[in-house]
């Protein structure tokens, strides 16, 4: 039976993430210490433990028929290649940053200055599409320190909670582009493996709409019960049932969790009471 072939970072918190929502959708993966391969024991899958950087490469080739990989890499080495899932989780930015004492304040002020990047393709992009002119210093690693030593102006780099451009003296003046987990696919993937991959997509769906989603219960007076099922729809309609205290109904349904405290404050406003909530852990539409 034909598998398909995934490929996640070999290590890091991408790495951790990719193999924790595998383990939810229900994909038991026997992998040992330094395994570059592994099969799943209850799907048709397999996976590689590849270097973040090879796995567009992989992916052109048809080594893999698919991968979870950071978004920001995607569009530096492959953006060609088609995003099939956005996962949610390993959130990040590539911004531009100078020394807290530059006076830079966007791209545009860059122009004749030198920058220090991991990511060439990503501020070359940038740099055309505002018209301007910038020397470009390519580093692999350590991005920060190149102000520093004086040799660049400013720096593009991944940014995520800010922390290390501030250790190194460094403010953010402009985002590129924001990134996320994302699921893609080998332009040569075979129709057997699009197969497989369509059944992993759909128990995907089913827990990241979980983890959006939060389930409630609570208890209102009958009067209020039209009210409260307008405030919360649910996925179609709340569930209602009767209670033992004459007048009383449970009302059961689902929140948005970007949402849940407005709506929260709207449901205690309109006489509901004893709300429970709970986590989701798969909402299969």
């Amino acid at each position: 039976m034909s598998k398909l072939k995934i490929a996640v970072q070999k290590s890091g918190r991408l790495h951790d993430d990719s193999m924790k929502i595998l383990k939810e959708v229900g994909i038991s993966i026997d992998n040992g210490k330094d395994q570059l391969k592994a099969s799943a024991r209850n799907f048709p899958l397999e996976v590689f433990y590849l270097r973040n950087g090879d796995i567009p490469q992989y992916l052109k080739d048809g080594v893999v028929d698919a991968a979870i990989i950071g978004e920001n890499l995607l569009f530096e080495k492959a953006h060609d290649l088609a995003v099939v899932e956005r996962l949610g989780f390993s959130k990040c930015k590539v911004s531009l940053a100078i020394p807290k004492s530059g006076k830079a304040t966007s791209i545009k002020d860059l122009e004749g200055k030198r920058i220090a990047t991991s990511y060439p393709n990503t501020v070359n992009h940038f740099l055309k599409l505002h018209g301007i002119k910038a020397q470009l210093h390519i580093i692999n690693g350590s991005v920060e320190i190149a102000p520093n030593i004086g040799l660049a102006d400013a720096i593009c780099d991944i940014v995520s909670s800010g922390s290390t451009l501030f250790k190194n003296g460094l403010k953010e003046i402009q985002t590129l582009l924001t990134s996320e987990a994302v699921l893609t696919i080998s332009p040569k993937i075979s129709a057997e493996s699009q197969n497989i991959l369509d059944t992993l997509r759909f128990r995907l769906q089913s827990v990241l709409r979980g983890r959006q989603n939060k389930y409630v219960l609570l208890n209102a007076p009958n009067d209020k019960l039209e009210t409260i099922s307008k405030i919360l729809p649910g996925m179609n309609s709340p569930t209602i049932l009767p209670l033992a205290k004459e007048g009383w109904s449970s009302l059961h349904s689902v929140i948005n969790k970007n949402d849940f405290w407005n709506v929260i404050d709207e449901l205690k406003a309109n006489g509901a009471e004893g709300i429970l909530v709970c986590p989701i852990e798969n909402m299969v539409l």
